[in-house]
């Protein structure tokens, strides 16, 4: 059994669900000490819901010319989602279960491997440059799957207040698709949610003229907002980012019973959208819509993050390279899918990815990940950080 595969085990055996993190901390923090990293724990929230983020760095001789060495941060998250209904997994979702080539248990994937993998990669690149050029530093947290409040944003608040310098970060997700470094995220689109109440009158159904339905009155500005949508009319994108997408998730009204007119109605969406287009673009859309219908409503929004980018640099080069020279794939730059603790993270470094296991178990009953991909991971961090040191060197 690898040493990657044996932290891995051992993390995925502490039930962490979020914002918990069951002790996973303190074991990295016992392998991140004797290599010379100085830890820091970063608590945040309410007493109720307490977070702890884990802060390690080791920070690099300043150079001969008096420059600061750069930092290269592996962030990661050691909380995990619930399990569900744990008669329905084939195996105890923290006992961690070998079948058919495959490591099966809640956080295999998502994301406690990933973080095994920075551990021993950062150990076997340090037994062979002692001194490296780089400093290097792990941003761990256990509230990624919560609210997302007290964890990496918390973090990220503490270091820009006290003035430290992220150069690179490389976000642990699980981005591939197929093979371990087939894909890698080198941004995300934003993501802003809305929650929307059109005011009616309630009243009998048999007497409509006596009420008024904020159904009825919803649908027209309803199917202009699809309209919008449908036809890619929010924006066209660009050459890294799909076009923005607006979507309802909810629609509640009513009181259950069937003869009554509804008061209000209230319809939650959400907005993914591209750097062709800002926040303050698509609420004043939105609201034109709206106004276009007479509609008696309230909207409130919440910003949950705005799209960042990753331009080619020193940090995408190396980790191409170090998936190549693993793997022989050219992985593919993408920005889709949801968001991650990558959108704190850019706002205080200018080069972020996000590069990590297979994707197509996360949060599901039976979540795995393919045994022989876990030393392929390591060996792709590793290799960037090789790779990251020549090049600064």
């Amino acid at each position: 059994m690898s040493r990657t595969l044996q932290l891995a085990e051992h993390l995925i055996s502490r039930p962490s669900v979020t914002p918990e993190d069951g002790g996973c901390q303190q074991i990295l923090g016992e392998r991140l000490a004797p290599l010379g990293f100085t830890l820091e724990t970063i608590e945040s929230g309410p007493t109720n819901f307490r977070v702890t983020n884990l802060w390690a760095k080791r920070i690099a001789a300043t150079k001969s010319s008096g420059e600061q060495a750069k930092t290269l941060v592996f962030a990661g998250h050691t909380d995990v989602v619930p399990t569900g209904p744990i008669d329905q997994w084939t195996s105890h979702p923290f006992t961690p279960t070998h079948r058919d080539g495959k490591l099966y248990g809640r956080g295999a994937c998502d994301m406690k491997t990933s973080i095994a993998a920075f551990v021993v990669a950062i150990e076997e690149f340090l037994k062979a440059v002692p001194e490296p050029g780089v400093s290097l530093a792990l941003l761990i947290t256990s509230d990624e799957e919560g609210p997302g409040v007290d964890g990496t944003v918390a973090v990220c608040n503490t270091l820009a207040a006290r003035g430290e310098v992220i150069d690179y970060c490389i976000v642990g997700e699980p981005t591939a698709v197929e093979r371990c470094g087939d894909m890698i995220k080198n941004g995300r689109r934003g993501t802003m949610s809305g929650k929307l109440t059109i005011k009616g009158v309630q009243g009998h159904i048999a007497y409509p003229h006596l009420a008024k339905n904020p159904v009825h009155a919803f649908a027209p500005a309803l199917a202009e907002l699809v309209a919008i949508n449908t036809a890619g009319g929010w924006d066209a994108g660009n050459a890294s980012f799909q076009p923005t997408s607006w979507q309802v998730s909810n629609f509640h009204s009513g009181t259950g019973a069937g003869n009554v007119i509804p008061g209000a109605a209230v319809i939650d969406f959400n907005f993914r959208f591209s750097t062709e287009s800002t926040v303050e673009s698509l609420q004043q859309r939105v609201h034109a819509v709206l106004d276009s219908h007479a509609l008696d409503y309230t909207l409130a929004w919440t910003i949950g993050g705005l799209p960042f980018l990753t331009q080619p640099g020193d940090l995408v080069e190396a980790v191409r390279a170090a998936i190549a020279d693993e793997t022989g794939i050219a992985t593919e730059l993408s920005t889709s899918g949801g968001t991650s603790d990558a959108r704190f993270i850019a706002k205080i470094c200018k080069q972020v990815i996000e590069v990590g296991p297979v994707n197509a178990s996360i949060h599901k009953i039976d979540e795995h990940i393919d045994v022989a991909s876990i030393e392929t991971l390591k060996n792709i961090y590793r290799r960037t950080l090789e790779r990251l040191e020549k090049s600064l060197s």
